[in-house]
């Protein structure tokens, strides 16, 4: 059990009875309290929203005597700047300010000569070369945020192509793909074909740096160069799916004991948590430059291993990727249809044979007696004092959809590449 720990945040009032306020002061709450400015009383506030990719929470405050005589702020347009760049960490556009950001400032506004809020105070720069560096998320994004929880009702996120490229700079390489045109093209790795950043009629995305940001679902339409010949298609723009999150949604990771064995899904906080010394080359490797190849793939590891005499000789074991288990189901993708592929939801339970046999992607194995790892999970879970076996996500019923993990062989109209690699490159073509 963790001692309870108090966090203090800024907050400011955009109207219908809503507060924005950065993200990550409101990560792992369980419960958040608003006070006024020279009043001590508190009021409960509610989470409608929360978005980690862009720092952004949206808050509710039911009472009518928080909200008496407070004025909301009105969100002005962007100053012309000659400095901007996307923050650290995000790759979306930020504003850096010459203003030390505090602890306990974060998520409070900024404001233009107009008395306008040009956007929230969000990060710090803690390099010892910079002092009094701070960011700002400005209000394109933020009036993205507003506007897609307004539309779905909840944040929905922010959209990507989905493809990894690299520019055609190099005269050898133009010609060697059959682009004659001079425009500024970029090579969009699996999907074979050019593309041409002019046709992009969204191209303000990038050259004006956030004033038009595309939602998700919205249609771009493309113009690319596929051995030789010029098309034009159309690609519904979807929520980037990263192998290895940067976030764990819910706020709690997912886990699973078995013989003292911890399994979790590998994430990005995991990976702050335990430094990359002590995580193997290749899952830094897939950490950083390996996508996800469909929705809800996972990298499962052994985190840890909770040392019990059934598991004598594994207890050095820690942040290995699980391959297969019994070397009839793969963990390696996934999870939880593993958890739930069983009837009564018992792993070791289910499985008949004498052995539960483990391997990892070091091509090493644990092996443990059934009955024995069975019979002592109580114990291991009463020593470490864990209430379950597995987190609250895997007592609920996994339902899983048959065609999300296959080859799709509806038909989409003219493309120059299969649905096969459109599935995998998350693009949908019209």
């Amino acid at each position: 059990m963790q001692l309870f720990r108090m966090l203090f945040l800024s907050a400011f009032a955009i109207g219908d009875g809503k507060l924005l306020t950065n993200a990550h002061c409101v990560e792992h709450e369980t419960q958040v309290k608003v006070l006024r400015r020279g009043d001590d009383t508190k009021y409960v506030a509610k989470v409608l929203a929360r978005g980690a990719d862009c720092d952004i929470a949206l808050l509710s405050v039911e009472s009518k005597k928080f909200w008496e005589g407070v004025k909301p702020l009105s969100l002005g347009g962007l100053p012309h700047l000659q400095v901007i760049s996307y923050a650290r960490g995000s790759n979306l556009l930020g504003i850096r300010i010459h203003v030390a950001i505090n602890p306990g400032t974060s998520g409070g506004p900024a404001f233009n000569d107009q008395g306008e809020c040009i956007g929230v105070a969000f990060q710090v720069h803690g390099s010892d070369n910079a002092k009094n560096i701070g960011y700002l998320i400005p209000t394109t994004v933020v009036s993205h945020f507003l506007n897609d929880y307004e539309r779905n009702k909840k944040y929905t996120g922010f959209p990507c192509l989905g493809v990894l490229f690299q520019k055609l700079e190099n005269p050898a390489l133009r010609k060697c793909l059959k682009v004659k045109s001079k425009k500024v093209c970029v090579d969009v790795g699996s999907l074979k074909c050019m593309c041409m950043l002019k046709k992009l009629k969204f191209h303000a995305w990038w050259s004006r740096y956030g004033d038009m940001l595309p939602n998700i679902r919205d249609v771009a339409e493309l113009g690319i160069i596929r051995a030789g010949e010029s098309m034009k298609v159309k690609v519904v723009l979807n929520p980037p799916v990263h192998l290895v999150p940067y976030h764990i949604d819910g706020g709690q990771p997912s886990y699973l004991i078995i013989a003292g064995l911890v399994f979790t899904p590998f994430s990005r906080p995991l990976l702050v948590k335990e430094g990359t010394d002590s995580i193997g080359l290749k899952l830094l490797a897939k950490t950083y430059y390996s996508p996800a190849r469909f929705k809800g793939e996972q990298i499962v590891i052994l985190s840890q291993v909770l040392a019990h005499e059934v598991n004598t000789g594994s207890e050095d074991r820690r942040n290995l990727q699980a391959s297969s288990f019994i070397s009839l189901f793969d963990i390696s993708n996934t999870l939880m249809p593993i958890i739930f592929s069983f009837s009564d939801g018992l792993l070791t339970a289910a499985c008949k044979d004498k052995y539960l046999v483990f391997e990892f992607e070091d091509n090493s194995m644990a092996v443990f007696e059934r009955e024995a790892a069975t019979a002592a999970l109580s114990s291991i879970m009463k020593e470490n004092g864990i209430p379950s076996e597995r987190s609250a996500d895997m007592l609920e019923p996994f339902v899983d959809s048959p065609g999300d993990n296959q080859e799709s062989d509806q038909e989409y109209g003219d493309s120059p590449v299969s649905n096969y690699e459109l599935g995998f490159d998350g693009l949908l073509w019209a």
